[in-house]
């Protein structure tokens, strides 16, 4: 694909009532979902231009999600590779991940709006978690769609939902994962739209979710360029990476840094590389990268980290690509198992499967023209890893 013309100024901006990122994005939804996409446009534009709504959001991020995070400097690992790491520690957000920046902002959007109701998908189960949590302090339902595979793979994650009151509804259809649960979820929200909200959890899905989660989730970006100007001479880092499924961890940190000289690096699974393998095409009401057959239909992701076992990246990543602002890289199971261990042993830190594959290119990359020696690198560590200690003690 070749390089799209667009002025520096337009990256990670407000891609407008069309929601295209270049020629990414938009709401490719049906006629009767159009409606509720416009209401939570309109709903999330008037919210974010208004100081009492910013004011609540900001003191829940802080009291209740325990923002801001902190910026570890990753000593042992650093000299080991001849890089400086830091680690920006979305793993201590309560919940244990990054998903409660967005899900916290929705909830209040979909109270807000006089909903009672949110519906969400999940992979991993950290963004079902985060809305059963967040349901549970503003005192509503949640309903969360979640593949048959991901729930046997995770199931302290089903345990926490349900302890929280939510219903996790098993979905059985497909390949039993992440695309599937986002299936389930966007039916259920065509039949009940006056009173239920649909809490996506990453930078997908038809206009506004792409740049509303971004925007929700640019405080990890944000305060990590605050976070670094304190703690590097250079007061940048030469390289932002984190890991990328649909990729909210990673728009929302690129967002902080995009008007900078770091270079940008999203890791996706090699299972599910989407900018790698993918073609353009549509996804749950969306146009980006998505890997799918000659004959346009969707093929299968695999990756041993449920969060990111899907077909599609966020559009807004398809056009970083696109533009050349940011790079995308992959890597293999293999080398995320090695990279948790690696970091846990290093640092003792326990870092979840997706947040691993940021650590492994990193590993593997040090040292390289990828990652130069003397390089400063800033690495999101989207979650932590409880969640995945079953699958982790099954293959050691």
């Amino acid at each position: 694909m070749g390089k799209i013309a667009v002025r520096q100024t337009a990256i990670m901006s407000d891609p407008g009532g069309t929601g295209r990122f270049g020629e990414f994005g938009g709401r490719f939804v049906p006629e009767s979902l159009v409606p509720a996409c416009e209401e939570v446009e309109a709903a999330f534009r008037d919210a974010w231009a208004d100081h009492s709504f910013r004011h609540d959001l900001d003191s829940l991020l802080r009291v209740y999600a325990g923002r801001p995070t902190a910026l570890t400097p990753a000593w042992r690992l650093s000299a080991e590779l001849g890089v400086t790491v830091l680690l920006k520690r979305e793993d201590l957000a309560h919940t244990g991940s990054h998903k409660i920046n967005n899900v916290l902002g929705q909830a209040l959007l979909a109270r807000r709006m006089g909903k009672k109701r949110l519906l969400a998908e999940t992979g991993a189960g950290q963004h079902g978690v985060a809305t059963a949590t967040a349901a549970a302090l503003l005192g509503m339902s949640a309903t969360v769609f979640m593949g048959e595979r991901d729930i046997e793979r995770q199931g302290p994650n089903v345990f926490r939902m349900r302890m929280l009151g939510a219903e996790v509804v098993p979905v059985g259809t497909g390949s039993r994962t992440l695309k599937d649960a986002c299936n389930e979820a966007m039916r259920q929200w065509v039949s009940s739209t006056a009173d239920s909200y649909y809490c996506i959890g990453s930078v997908m899905g038809p206009h506004p979710y792409p740049w509303m989660v971004r925007e929700l989730q640019r405080v990890i970006g944000d305060e990590a360029r605050s976070q670094c100007a304190a703690e590097l001479p250079s007061a940048v880092p030469d390289y932002v990476v984190a890991c990328v499924g649909g990729g909210s961890n990673a728009a929302g940190t690129f967002a902080g840094f995009t008007g900078t000289s770091a270079r940008l690096v999203g890791v996706e699974a090699e299972g599910g590389a989407a900018i790698a393998f993918g073609r353009v095409g549509v996804l749950h009401g969306f146009r980006s990268m998505v890997l799918q057959d000659e004959d346009g239909q969707i093929t299968e992701a695999h990756s041993i980290a449920a969060g990111l076992d899907y077909p599609g990246i966020g559009p807004e990543h398809a056009h970083l690509n696109a533009t050349g602002r940011a790079r995308y890289v992959s890597v293999g199971d293999k080398e995320v198992l090695a990279a948790v261990e690696r970091l846990a042993r290093a640092e003792g830190i326990f870092c979840a499967l997706e947040s691993a594959h940021a650590v492994a290119w990193v590993l593997r990359a040090a040292g390289t023209a990828d990652l130069p020696s003397s390089s400063t690198v800033l690495l999101v560590l989207s979650g932590r890893g409880d969640k995945d200690i079953e699958a982790l003690a099954e293959r050691r």
